[in-house]
């Protein structure tokens, strides 16, 4: 069989039948071997208990050289956190080599609070209410983690933020993401971990009756966020599915929420945003009249890209465009995507361009325009439109083109 001529080699095991059952002779031949599995993943079962009554054996020996386990429960447990380490299955009471952890819906058993060696922790589907203390000290024993992907919850009244904590330090983090019902999960946790410059930290909001400011979601000061992404130089902006995107200093910060609208148009300048050169957007507060706009371009001084998307053409930028004193005077490339946006449209969009040209001290040198929903374009407004602009781009695609 294949399992001899594997000799010594780790096994990978990958279990995706309902409750174990499946090949009868295969999965009996496999138990013994279990011991030496160096990856298990196991899908699609209803309960530890099920797959320990279908394949007895299975989880009656601990392996010790296991470097990633992978447990998908279909349904949640009854005890989601055992608290006798006597019921925990002797597969689980070693796991001092696991690197990767990924549990939907299993029973967190007290060994795996003891594990010291992760550099991937993933742990989605919980409704029962994790201890904030403990899951912190999780992290605090687990100081290599490179990725921790979280969708669960803390017991009510166990998140503190005291004076004088003392943060844990995951200098090796890549990526966070935390999804929560509740701000104060978010904010919890968020207040507790030092965050290594090159993070990309993820938040996402599953209660539509929750406010969807960032603010309510982050540390108190923003100091940590704000020294992470420090200097911000792109934001993307996006109204459905609502997303915030932040990128600076080779971070990266998301905020995502299932409202169909921010609370406010200017959440990002939570940020110092000085240093930003792209924005990117598809929300038009106010019909992105020139009041919407200009607040916009006033707080980005340094803009060098302005991408809009689906969308109608918003009306304040031509005006915007041609106010004096010059709104981001080192603005170089505006860009439309998915955009209503019709061959008077362009004219107009040609003689603001054309205003702005003899005032300002840096000019506009690109418009690309990908996909007008509108009627189609004539050759005379393009060619109106190229005589204010060195590069004028028309095109179909399905998406924007390098804008940098």
């Amino acid at each position: 069989m294949c399992l001899e001529r594997a000799g010594a080699v780790p096994l990978v095991v990958d279990i995706a039948v309902p409750d174990g059952k499946g090949d009868e002779k295969f999965l009996k031949a496999l138990i013994p071997n279990i011991p030496r599995t160096g990856s298990l993943r196991l899908t699609g079962y209803s309960s530890v208990e099920a797959v320990a009554d279908d394949l007895p054996g299975f989880f009656d020996s601990p392996i010790l050289n296991l470097v990633s386990l992978e447990l998908q429960q279909s349904v949640a447990p009854a005890q989601p956190f055992p608290s006798n380490e006597i019921h925990t299955p002797p597969v689980f009471s070693n796991v001092r080599t696991l690197k990767s952890l990924h549990l939907t819906q299993t029973p967190i058993y007290p060994a795996l609070f003891n594990i010291a060696s992760l550099v991937e922790l993933k742990l989605t589907g919980y409704t029962s209410p994790f201890e904030f203390g403990t899951f912190i000290g999780l992290l605090r024993s687990n100081l290599d983690l490179e990725r921790v992907v979280l969708d669960i919850q803390f017991v009510a009244g166990s998140v503190k933020v005291p004076r004088g904590r003392i943060m844990v330090p995951l200098s090796r983090l890549r990526h966070l993401s935390i999804t929560c019902s509740k701000a104060t999960c978010s904010k919890g946790l968020l207040s507790y971990i030092s965050l290594p410059r090159g993070a990309h930290i993820e938040v996402i909001c599953t209660r539509p009756d929750q406010p969807a400011e960032p603010s309510s979601f982050l540390p108190s000061p923003l100091t940590p966020i704000r020294e992470l992404l420090a200097p911000i130089t792109t934001i993307r902006n996006q109204v459905s599915p609502q997303e915030l995107h932040l990128f600076g200093n080779g971070s990266a910060f998301t905020f995502r929420t299932t409202q169909s609208a921010f609370g406010g148009l200017l959440d990002w300048a939570l940020f110092p945003t000085t240093a930003v050169r792209e924005f990117h957007t598809d929300v038009r507060p106010h019909g992105y009249l020139f009041t919407g706009l200009s607040e916009v371009m006033k707080r980005l001084p340094a803009l060098e890209v302005l991408a809009i998307s689906q969308t109608k053409f918003p009306v304040g930028l031509l005006p915007a465009l041609t106010v004096e004193p010059v709104l981001c005077p080192a603005l170089k490339t505006i860009a439309f995507f998915d955009c209503n946006i019709d061959s008077d449209t362009v004219k107009q969009l040609g003689e603001a361009i054309a205003k702005r040209r003899d005032s300002a001290a840096a000019r506009l040198h690109r418009v690309v325009i990908v996909n007008t929903t509108g009627t189609p374009l004539d050759v005379a407004s393009i060619r109106q439109l190229r005589e204010s602009v060195p590069c004028v781009e028309i095109r179909v695609d399905d998406k924007l083109p390098d804008l940098s």
